[in-house]
């Protein structure tokens, strides 16, 4: 038996629920619905977890309450308790500097200056972990500035039009995320990051 390992990264708490910061929180939510299955707060993991089966393999999801700075609290409690192997691993996160609709998945790598994945290479004190970055696209500037408006474009929430782009977006990580059991991973590689949200 297979276990899959899925941690969204997000904010908790209502206020933040529907932010651009919280994609991995949303993603992770629709793919549990899908299955209906709920997440259960989990203390000693830092999380909130939901668990269901496709085919022989059990996936295992994650929606840490640590915030996200603090990621890494929460992804060190899951590892350490499960004792898994960093390749069972799969960090949803959003990305500002991907354009919205885009999707990355990488094998390692740096933070890319995300605090959320910065939080977790600390504490597991490795980079050598799966990452789907889904693009949020890049903040406006600040007006008659040449700063980004970074704290506000992140945590806030998506426009109409934007949400009918991330609903394809999800859709094709789910599919995704289902075959792991099934595909090699070069497979699913080359599909989430050659998606095109032109093409549905």
């Amino acid at each position: 038996m297979k276990e899959i390992f899925l941690i969204g990264l997000g904010n908790p708490g209502k206020k933040y629920s529907k932010s651009r910061h919280n994609i991995g929180f949303l993603l992770l939510d629709k793919f549990s619905k899908k299955y209906n299955s709920n997440f259960l707060l989990k203390d000693k993991l830092k999380s909130s977890c939901s668990e269901f089966k496709i085919n022989n393999s059990t996936y295992k999801l994650f929606l840490p309450n640590t915030f996200m700075n603090n990621s890494g609290d929460a992804v060190k409690a899951i590892v350490d308790w499960y004792k898994i192997n960093l390749d069972q691993l799969f960090i949803i996160v959003d990305d500002k500097d991907l354009p919205l609709g885009k999707i990355r998945f990488r094998k390692k790598g740096s933070s890319g200056g995300h605090n959320g994945l910065k939080s977790i290479i600390e504490k597991l004190r490795s980079n050598d972990f799966n990452r789907i970055r889904v693009g949020i696209g890049s903040p406006p500037l600040k007006e008659g500035t040449n700063n980004f408006n970074t704290i506000s474009h992140v945590l806030g929430n998506f426009s109409l039009e934007e949400k009918s782009i991330l609903d394809k977006v999800y859709k094709k990580v789910i599919d995704s995320l289902e075959q792991l059991n099934t595909k090699k991973e070069e497979y699913i590689i080359n599909e989430l990051n050659s998606f095109n949200k032109d093409q549905i």
